[in-house]
């Protein structure tokens, strides 16, 4: 089965800066679309972005636009969530999912993995 590893969440400063990490292993990386989603305490889980198997199309929810970056490096099985002009809002814990295209709804991925917690202070 196909695992997904967060990682580089952490405490920062709001305005701050972080970049996400989440590795793969276990499945075809190349030809699988990948998606960032976050849980908000209080709130249900929300789409952050998605970027498709070559990194040619990305989707961002409007929360994030232009604060957030997807890319993604074929040849490691990585794909990267740069996170800038960080707000407290964003204090959630994030998670990566492998799907076959890039979807906002959940139930298009696979493959997910455990999250890693981003804390913003004011």
């Amino acid at each position: 089965q196909g695992q997904l590893v967060e990682s580089g969440g952490g405490l920062v400063q709001a305005g701050g800066s972080l970049r996400l990490s989440c590795a793969a292993s276990g499945l075809t990386f190349s030809s699988t679309a990948m998606g960032w989603f976050r849980r908000i305490p209080g709130k249900e889980n929300e789409f952050v972005g998605g970027i498709s198997r070559i990194g040619t199309v990305t989707d961002y929810a409007d929360s994030v636009k232009g604060r957030f970056t997807i890319s993604r490096d074929n040849a490691k099985d990585t794909v990267y969530l740069q996170m800038n002009s960080l707000k407290p809002g964003d204090t959630a814990v994030y998670y990566c999912a492998a799907g076959r295209f890039v979807t906002r709804s959940r139930n298009g991925y696979d493959y997910w993995g455990q999250g890693t917690q981003v804390t913003v202070s004011s």
